[in-house]
């Protein structure tokens, strides 16, 4: 099996969609990683070999920030969004949308489950 970044990569995937299980790196980055490292991107990874495992190993270890080491970025861009108080640190922080998204509606992922306010019942017409 296949390990990079500490991920194991699924055995009967072809390289470029396995490559995106890895945190980082996604369609356009996957193709341009196995290009550089002259690994076939319909190849599936059961069908590396050792030394091409390396070569993709080593190149995203030199090239690319993935998995933890990206986690840990964001969340620290995030920490300091809210620590200097910027308007898209706030949203953080109340875990409202952060990209100018409406909330009258929708935005039910970042707001959770509704909470439901009890209101005034209409009168009864006379």
């Amino acid at each position: 099996m296949a390990r990079v970044a500490g991920v194991d990569l699924p055995r009967n995937k072809q390289g470029f969609v396995a490559l995106r299980y890895l945190y980082g790196i996604g369609r356009t980055t996957a193709w341009e990683v196995l290009a550089q490292a002259q690994v076939d991107p319909r190849k599936r990874v059961s069908e590396w070999t050792e030394e091409e495992v390396a070569r993709i190993r080593a190149l995203i270890e030199q090239r690319y920030t993935v998995e933890g080491q990206l986690r840990a970025e964001v969340q620290m861009n995030i920490r300091r969004l809210i620590e200097i108080g910027s308007y898209r640190g706030l949203r953080h922080k109340l875990g409202l949308p952060v990209r100018g998204q409406r909330t009258r509606t929708n935005a039910r992922t970042r707001k959770g489950k509704r909470k439901t306010v009890a209101g005034k019942k209409k009168a009864p017409k006379k």
